[in-house]
């Protein structure tokens, strides 16, 4: 007889932390509008950041659109005035003062290679942010913690956001790229764009002005920048929100973090390519480097 030993303890939260778990791809058909089936996400940590980093740099290569979201604590400057009110110059300082101010918790990023026909997603969970000494709002945590965010977990074992600068610009995601042009997407998108500019200058100030901010995007991103909720709007009887409208063009929750910033990212992806090529008839050029909350 074998002596019985009990089950393991459940791991603190539901996230996994894979030493090298094998590289996975959603295979789409060569259409650009894919189906309904879920997406798988994988969640990247400090225990697993070599081997990801690897995996993306080698899917980044071919790589012709890239989606992300971010997730950070809130916001903690107010605007004195309706936002809607507010000039482009205000909003941004705005945002500038936000993302200054902030640290990001999470990097999602959705990679569509359309020669290949597959898609892969990441969620890089940052460590920086400290809820005892940092700015946040605790009503954003709150609602970050009811999608799954265990801020206690990015903490232990997750990535500081320098690492993943230095992993994104040596993808190539980033900064100068020779070749053809590869296009970004976002989903209200001027928190998140900032917010990346933000780890890939290595937590710099923003710039300060909106031709300062827009120079930088097309120095880091290029000028195939968009902006899903700005498409979106120029739809009739399209819903807001970007998980309804995923839902109503018939694409499911990714698998892994269904409700966190790489699924966003994965969502945004989705929608744009259908946005793009069903029923905005392939020309998207007037939505080019608008984001909503700013622009």
């Amino acid at each position: 007889m074998f002596p019985m030993f009990p089950p393991p303890p459940p791991p603190p939260f539901h996230y996994a932390f894979p030493m090298q778990p094998p590289p996975y791809f959603y295979h789409a058909p060569m259409s650009p509008v894919w189906p309904s089936s879920p997406v798988p996400v994988l969640s990247v940590w400090a225990s697993n950041f070599k081997y990801e980093s690897a995996n993306l740099r080698h899917v980044a290569r071919n790589a012709q659109y890239v989606a992300i979201a971010l997730h950070y604590p809130g916001v903690v400057h107010h605007p004195d005035q309706d936002h809607n009110a507010l000039t482009a110059e205000q909003r941004y300082a705005l945002v500038k003062a936000n993302v200054d101010d902030l640290k990001p918790l999470q990097l999602g990023i959705a990679l569509y290679d359309s020669d290949g026909g597959y898609l892969a997603a990441w969620e890089f969970n940052l460590r920086d942010f400290r809820p005892q000494a940092d700015p946040h709002d605790e009503n954003s945590l709150a609602y970050l913690a009811g999608r799954g965010l265990d801020v206690g977990a990015l903490r232990d074992h997750g990535v500081s956001a320098g690492m993943l600068s230095k992993k994104l610009f040596e993808s190539g995601l980033v900064g100068a790229r020779r070749g053809r042009s590869r296009s970004w997407i976002t989903y209200a998108g001027a928190y998140h764009v900032a917010y990346l500019l933000k780890i890939v200058t290595g937590g710099a100030p923003l710039p300060r002005d909106v031709a300062g901010f827009n120079g930088a995007v097309r120095r880091y991103l290029g000028d195939q920048v968009y902006d899903v909720a700005t498409m979106a709007a120029g739809c009739p009887a399209m819903p807001l929100g970007l998980e309804q409208i995923a839902d109503y063009l018939g694409f499911h929750p990714p698998l892994g973090s269904p409700r966190l910033a790489a699924a966003a990212g994965v969502r945004a992806l989705q929608v744009f390519m259908r946005l793009k090529y069903v029923e905005l008839g392939g020309d998207v050029r007037k939505y080019r480097g608008l984001l909503k909350g700013l622009h």
